[in-house]
C-alpha cells in the first residue's frame, strides 16, 4: 500500500445507517419539485422539524450542507468563491460555504442539485449570523421567509412570558404561513404523533451519551457524537426512522459497554483509555479524521461535549411533549445551547467534568463562529477555578481548510496531556 493511502474507515452499523438516511434526504430534496413537493430551508438549532413535517415539506439544512461539504473536502473552493463575490474572510465559513455552493450551481454534497426553497424558516436561537445568512438567501431566491424570534436566556431561565411569546408567533405567523405555502391545513394530532417519536429517540440518545460515564467509555461523545446526533438534529427527528436508528445505536453501545470495549475510531476500537476530556466548541470538519486521530493515538476519549447539545439539550430533562405540543416547541427553541448565557454554559461544563469524571476541559475555539467562541477564555478560567481541573485552548475553524494547522494543534494537545499527567502526580504545571 502506498504511503499516502489510508486503511478503510471502520464504521458501526449505526454509522452506515445514519449515512444512508442523510443521503436519502439529499435525494428527496433533489427530486422534491419534480414530485410536486415543497421545500423548507431551516437551521439546526431550534429547528421545528416536527411542525414542518405536518405540511409535507422536505427539509433542507444549510449548516448540514456546509459541514458535509467540509467532510468531503469540497468547502474550501466554495468559500473562496464566496470571498471573490465580496464576502469577508471573517464571515462564518458555514455561510460562505453555502453561498459558494449556490454560486457554483447549488450542487449538494452527494452530487445532486439542491432545489430552490419555497420557504425559509428561521428560529433565532442565539446566532445573529443566521438572520443575515437568510437575508442573503432570500435575496437570491425571493421566496417566503418566516422569522420566529426566540428570546435569549439572559437570566438563565425560561419564563412563562418567553414561552407564551414564542407560542403566539407559532399560532399567528408560522403556522398560517406554512399552511399557505404548502396548501395543507395544520393538524395538531399529526404534530403530537411526531412528538411521540421525538421523545422516544431523545430517550435513547441521552442513554447513549450518558454511557460515557462508564470506564472505559464505550463512545466518544464528540467525534463519535457527531454521528449520533445527525438524525435527531436534522431532518429526521420525529420520524419512525429516527426512532429505529436510536434503538439500533443504543443496542450497539450497550453491547460495547457489556464487553468493556472503548469507542470505535476510524481505525477500529480504541483501547487503553488514558485521558477523559470534556470539549467545548464545534469540531473542524475539513480535517475531521486527522483531528480525531490526534486524540485516540494518545488514548484520549471525549466523554462529554457541548457541540452535541447545539440542536437540543436533552440530557438535563427536556423532551418534546405531545400533550403540550406548541409549548414544547417553544421550550425546545429557548433551551438550545447557543441560546444559553455564559454562566449557564459554565455550570453545564462544570457538571460534565464532575459527572463524567473527566480529567479536564478542552476548548476548540472556532475562528468564524462568534456564537460559540465569544467568552470562551473567560469560561475556561472560571471552570478551572471552580473544578480544579486543567483546561486547554486550541483554535481551528468549521469548514475552511486554511485555518487548521495540524502541527500547532498536535503540539498543544501533547502539552495538554503532559499537564494532565503532572496534575495527577501532584507536581503541578512545569516551570
Amino acid at each position: 500500500m502506498a504511503e499516502t493511502e489510508r486503511p478503510p474507515v471502520q464504521k458501526e452499523d449505526s454509522m452506515l445507517k445514519q449515512k444512508a438516511m442523510i443521503n436519502a434526504n439529499y435525494h428527496a430534496l433533489a427530486t422534491a419539485h419534480e414530485r410536486g413537493a415543497k421545500v423548507a430551508s431551516t437551521f439546526v438549532p431550534g429547528n421545528l422539524n416536527e411542525l414542518l413535517m405536518c405540511f409535507d415539506l422536505v427539509r433542507n439544512l444549510p449548516e448540514t450542507n456546509a459541514l458535509q461539504n467540509g467532510l468531503r473536502k469540497k468547502s474550501g473552493k466554495m468559500i473562496q468563491e464566496a470571498e471573490r463575490a465580496g464576502h469577508s474572510e471573517d464571515v462564518c465559513t458555514y455561510v460562505k460555504a453555502d453561498l459558494g455552493m449556490m454560486l457554483q450551481g447549488n450542487i449538494g454534497p452527494t452530487g445532486e442539485q439542491l432545489p430552490t426553497p419555497d420557504v425559509l424558516l428561521l428560529s433565532y436561537t442565539g446566532c445573529f449570523t443566521f438572520m443575515k445568512w437568510f437575508e442573503l438567501v432570500r435575496n437570491e431566491y425571493d421566496c417566503e421567509t418566516i422569522m420566529l424570534h426566540v428570546p435569549y436566556q439572559g437570566d438563565g431561565v425560561i419564563t412563562p412570558n418567553m414561552r407564551n411569546y414564542v407560542v403566539k408567533q407559532l399560532k399567528e405567523s408560522v403556522i398560517p404561513t406554512l399552511e399557505r405555502v404548502s396548501g395543507i391545513k395544520f393538524d395538531i394530532d399529526r404534530l403530537r404523533q411526531h412528538m411521540k417519536e421525538s421523545a422516544k429517540a431523545e430517550d435513547d440518545l441521552v442513554w447513549v451519551l450518558q454511557s460515557a460515564k462508564n470506564r472505559p467509555s464505550p463512545i466518544d461523545a464528540y467525534f463519535g457524537g457527531v454521528y449520533y446526533i445527525g438524525p435527531i438534529f436534522t431532518a429526521f427527528r420525529g420520524t419512525p426512522e429516527a426512532s429505529e436508528y436510536y434503538r439500533l445505536l443504543r443496542a450497539e453501545v450497550a453491547a460495547r459497554m457489556a464487553e468493556g470495549r472503548g469507542p470505535v475510531t476510524p481505525e477500529g476500537d480504541m483501547s487503553g483509555e488514558r485521558y477523559r476530556l470534556v470539549v467545548e466548541g464545534p469540531p473542524n470538519w475539513t480535517s475531521f479524521r486527522e483531528f480525531w486521530k490526534m486524540f485516540y493515538d494518545e488514548g484520549a476519549v471525549v466523554v462529554a461535549s457541548t457541540y452535541t447539545k447545539v440542536g437540543g439539550v436533552y440530557d438535563f430533562g427536556f423532551r418534546h411533549d405531545p400533550d403540550n405540543p406548541l409549548e414544547s416547541l417553544a421550550d425546545y427553541c429557548l433551551g438550545c445551547y447557543t441560546n444559553l448565557n455564559l454562566p449557564t454554559r459554565v455550570d453545564m461544563l462544570c457538571r460534565y467534568l464532575e459527572d463524567y469524571q473527566a480529567d479536564g476541559l478542552l476548548i476548540n475555539s472556532i475562528k468564524s463562529c462568534n456564537s460559540f467562541s465569544a467568552g470562551q477564555l473567560l469560561m475556561l478560567r472560571q471552570i478551572e477555578a471552580r473544578s480544579g481541573k486543567p483546561g486547554a485552548f486550541i483554535e481551528s475553524d468549521l469548514v475552511d481548510p486554511r485555518y487548521f494547522s495540524p502541527a500547532n494543534v498536535k503540539n498543544r494537545l501533547e502539552s495538554y496531556f503532559q499537564m494532565i499527567e503532572q496534575k495527577r502526580s501532584g507536581r503541578g504545571p512545569a516551570a
